[in-house]
Order: C-alpha cells, then sequence, then structure tokens
C-alpha cells in the first residue's frame, strides 16, 4: 500500500463527514488524484478498501468523470473551455494557441511534464467568455495574445501556487462578475484547491 499513515488519516477524516462510507468515494478520488496527480490502480485498492466496495465499482467512477486522470498530469493543467458561450466569443482561437504554443493535442502531456492541455466543457465562466482554467483557477476574457503572455510568464516563472486573482489582473479581460474580497490561495498542484486536501497555498 502506497499511501502512508497521514494520508490514510486524512481518508478517514473525509469518510466520516458522511453518513456512509461510500458517500465519500468523490472526495477520496480526489485525494488519491493529489497524491499522484492521477488515479492510480493503487489508489482504487486503498480506497475500495477503505470505504467497503469493489475495485471495479471505484474504477467505474473514477473513469466516469473527466476531472479525475487516469494518467499523470503536468504541472499546470490547462483546461479551456469550449461550451456555446466561450465558443461564439472564440474560444476556438485560443484553443489553437494554446496548441501553438505547446504542440499538444487535447488530453495531451508535453515531454517535460510541465503542460497537460484539454478542452472542456462549460465551466461556469460564460460572462467572461472565453475562459480558461490553470489547475482549476480560472481567468476570463482570454485572446490568442494573452493567452500567449500567459503561458510565457508560467514558464518563466513556474509558480508554486496558482491564484485566479493574480492571473485575472496580469493576464483577463472581461469577468462575468466582480470577485469580491481578494484572495491570494490557490492551488499548489494540478487538482482543485480544497483544504482538506492541503492542496492550497498562500502566494508570497
Amino acid at each position: 500500500m502506497s499511501w502512508d499513515k497521514k494520508l490514510i488519516n486524512q481518508a478517514n477524516k473525509i469518510i466520516k463527514q458522511y453518513p456512509q462510507k461510500r458517500s465519500a468515494l468523490g472526495p477520496l478520488l480526489h485525494l488519491a488524484q493529489s497524491k499522484d496527480g492521477y488515479i492510480s490502480d493503487d489508489s482504487i485498492e486503498v480506497i475500495s478498501e477503505l470505504i467497503g466496495i469493489t475495485e471495479v465499482q471505484v474504477k467505474s467512477v473514477s473513469t466516469f468523470y473527466s476531472m479525475y486522470k487516469q494518467e499523470p498530469t503536468g504541472k499546470y493543467l490547462i483546461s479551456v473551455c469550449k461550451s456555446i458561450s466561450c465558443e461564439i466569443s472564440n474560444s476556438s482561437d485560443v484553443i489553437k494557441k494554446v496548441q501553438e504554443i505547446t504542440g499538444l493535442n487535447n488530453n495531451e502531456t508535453d515531454e517535460e511534464g510541465i503542460f497537460t492541455f484539454e478542452k472542456v466543457e462549460c465551466i461556469g465562466a460564460c460572462g467572461g467568455a472565453p475562459a480558461i482554467q490553470i489547475n482549476y483557477e480560472t481567468v476570463e476574457g482570454m485572446t490568442p495574445e494573452s493567452t500567449e503572455s500567459l503561458f510565457n510568464w508560467l514558464k518563466e516563472n513556474q509558480p508554486k501556487v496558482i491564484v485566479a486573482d493574480i492571473l485575472q489582473e496580469k493576464f483577463g479581460g472581461t469577468r462575468s462578475f466582480e470577485w469580491g474580497i481578494k484572495d491570494n490561495s490557490g492551488t499548489i498542484a494540478s487538482v482543485p484547491g480544497f483544504q482538506n486536501f492541503n492542496t492550497v497555498g498562500e502566494s508570497k
């Protein structure tokens, strides 16, 4: 078993929040992904034992939802929305620019392990279309030019914490709405930022 005692304790804390153990499957898959950057066979076995369902049942959920990755991702997961609001706002041009810069097709990772690119359905930022996410931190109002600037910045600086407010201020355009209180926290891996998964950090 590759899950250490700390991770097992974290998993058990999550399980206790639910009336039935199997209800914790989704969060435990996120926890597994925060460990390896994808859902490994070992993690499937561990989760199966922890919540008392079969490995096939765990695998069926992990392969159904696109947020659970089946292969290791790069340091930065680039998700570009291709739904209708973004499409009519020229998200296809942003997608082309990402592919031009990275040389990647959909769901591919570069040889250096820096970028993984994916085209995704609606990410809930229709008013700020076209929108992209870097490790699930959203940036709205993107253009091919600002996308290129963003990628150059990521390559040069390789920030340990990805903060939506910082990216929006540096590279974003029109937003869906004013975000309110400035937030200096963000994700530290190519998984959503969750406090109880230790995938959140503060930008210095």
